[in-house]
């Protein structure tokens, strides 16, 4: 299960800067990642999201300034994130985390490559918010 694994780090702070639409992780081997709110929100680990498979992914745009409203923790291994766009399904376990902020900066300009690619924009759009878009 997503969040177990044993050699993990796990957190040992979770802090969120809602002004400036960030959230701060530190792990228990020192490590600290700094994840934009609109990070996190297009990369949800849900199906909505990530889809039931590869090449299912839906490209989220018009994430710009999404704000995380509240943190749930779930048990020993997750936290359960909820946007101001409405959007508060995916796990984002222990490993999820940290293999984000591992990968963040290649993960990051893949996404900005495929907004690119697609024609969107990261800012607020009142029509077509999601697109149907694969991009690995």
């Amino acid at each position: 299960m997503a969040g177990l694994t044993k050699d993990t780090p796990h957190p040992t702070e979770i802090k969120l800067h809602q002004q400036s639409r960030v959230l701060d992780i530190a792990f228990s081997d020192g490590k600290t990642f700094q994840f934009s709110c609109e990070f996190l929100r297009v990369h949800s680990p849900s199906a909505e999201v990530s889809g039931h498979g590869p090449g299912q992914e839906v490209l989220q745009t018009g994430k710009k300034m999404v704000n995380i409203r509240k943190i749930e923790p779930v048990g020993n291994y997750a936290i359960q994130l909820n946007f101001t766009d409405g959007h508060n399904t995916g796990l984002y376990s222990w490993d999820l985390l940290y293999n984000y902020g591992l990968n963040q900066d290649k993960m990051w300009q893949r996404y900005l490559q495929c907004m690119e690619e697609a024609g969107a924009s990261r800012e607020h759009e009142t029509k077509n918010p999601t697109m149907k878009h694969s991009c690995q």
